[in-house]
């Protein structure tokens, strides 16, 4: 069985960071594309960031040049560095990785970690 679990959420200013983190445990044998996804109440998922395993990214547009995403492979991890917060980056982020924890490779997700922009 394959568990995510998200860190880093909590509070913060606008002009502010945070730091999120997305651990992969369990019966993980292979982690291709892992990322972040993020939901306000009442709108659908939104997606945030990707990165592959060989390292390359891609980010949605309005956060380029203030998130970073990244990946330590060795710890099965995956991060996005936030910078520069806006009121709106306000959302439940969600971690994903396209992972092989039995016969195949398929999504598993987080529980989601809520990261809150005060203006």
């Amino acid at each position: 069985q394959v568990q995510l679990v998200e860190s880093g959420g909590g509070l913060v200013q606008a002009g502010g960071s945070l730091r999120l983190s997305c651990v992969a445990s369990g019966s993980v044998f292979g982690v291709r594309d892992m990322g972040w996804y993020r939901q306000n109440p009442g709108q659908e998922r939104e997606w945030v960031a990707t990165i592959q395993n060989d390292g390359a990214t891609n980010l949605l547009a309005p956060v380029r040049g203030r998130f970073t995403i990244s990946r330590d492979n060795s710890k099965n991890t995956v991060y996005l560095q936030m910078n520069s917060l806006k009121p709106e980056d306000t959302a439940v982020y969600y971690c994903y990785g396209n992972i092989l924890g039995g016969a195949m490779f398929r999504d598993y997700w987080g529980q989601g970690t809520q990261v809150t922009v005060s203006s």
